[in-house]
């Protein structure tokens, strides 16, 4: 007698997200990137629908990083020195479709570049490259404030993915995703409730909860990628049942919080693999973008993806 799978059906799916627009949809990318859609916990193909495979976006800055290891920075070369030099290194070179763009220059301990600057950069960004971008503030939420509407206006049309907004700071955001035809990364700290009351408030502005990817925060191996882990398996869970208020895909920034860690900081190779043991670890718990940092563990995170989704 053969042995036969207990198969679980669930009532409820994954929002899909779509990143970047093309040509002929009013934007100028080259490709776009579908995330959500699944029917199923991950990587329970038997059970229902997983659509999309989780993807990765390399993370750039629009200044030259200066709290990166340099083993980590040597990784990208001189290109690491120009924005739009990394950018095309990480299409060209490693072939990257996604990138995720952080406006560090525009915090006031960076830089403090204005608005129309941090405009200017994403307007030649856009010109430069041709994959969909994530666009991130500098962390400083009133220069945030200013600086994010006037950076999602001169990305109109592309359809990016714009963050991050917070439970004591959204509405300006929000306003300026809505109007510019943007997703929009809601942030919680590691709390299923809090992320679930921010889709909330920011569906009642008029967002559609189909334009929202959630951002759980998450820590490291070793450093609360256990609670991370649980959080983001517990809000599937939810949405996969019927709340529709948790149905969003995730996004989890692998490379800022593995990077950090005191292990990966005593050699490349211990940091390379940190990166990709937090990454593969977050996909078996539903991570849809993994923003990592070192090619190398870029590629290793690619193949285990490419062998998971085989067949």
């Amino acid at each position: 007698m053969g042995t036969q799978l207990v198969l679980e059906k669930w009532p409820a799916a994954i929002s899909t997200v779509i990143i970047g627009a093309t040509k002929d949809e009013g934007g100028s990318r080259s490709n776009i990137v579908k995330i959500g859609g699944q029917t199923s916990l991950p990587l329970l193909f038997k059970e229902g629908d997983l659509p999309n495979k989780p993807k990765i976006a390399f993370e750039i800055w629009d200044i030259p990083p200066q709290d990166w290891q340099e083993e980590l920075i040597s990784a990208y070369g001189k290109a690491i020195n120009d924005p739009f030099a990394w950018a095309e290194k990480c299409v060209n070179e490693f072939k990257a479709q996604l990138l995720c763009v952080k406006m560090q220059g525009a915090h006031p301990d960076s830089g403090n570049k204005t608005p129309q600057e941090a405009a200017k950069f994403i307007s030649a960004l856009l010109n430069k490259i041709k994959v969909p971008l994530i666009i991130i503030g500098s962390g400083d939420d009133t220069k945030d404030n200013l600086v994010m509407p006037v950076v999602s206006e001169a990305a109109k049309k592309e359809r990016c993915s714009i963050g991050c907004a917070v439970q004591d700071n959204y509405k300006t955001l929000v306003a300026s995703v809505l109007a510019d035809g943007h997703s929009i990364i809601a942030e919680s700290p590691i709390d299923i409730n809090i992320a679930k009351q921010l889709n909330i408030l920011i569906s009642d502005m008029g967002l559609s909860l189909e334009r929202i990817v959630i951002n759980p925060t998450i820590g490291a191996l070793g450093y609360g990628l256990e609670y991370a882990y649980s959080i983001m398996e517990r809000a599937r869970l939810a949405a996969l049942s019927g709340d529709k208020t948790l149905a969003c895909p995730f996004i989890c920034f692998v490379g800022q919080e593995a990077w950090k860690t005191k292990e990966a900081k005593v050699s490349v190779e211990q940091g390379i693999a940190w990166e990709a043991i937090t990454a593969t670890s977050l996909i078996q718990s539903g991570a849809d973008i993994l923003v990592m940092r070192h090619p190398k563990a870029i590629q290793k995170v690619s193949n285990f993806i490419e062998t998971l989704y085989q067949g």
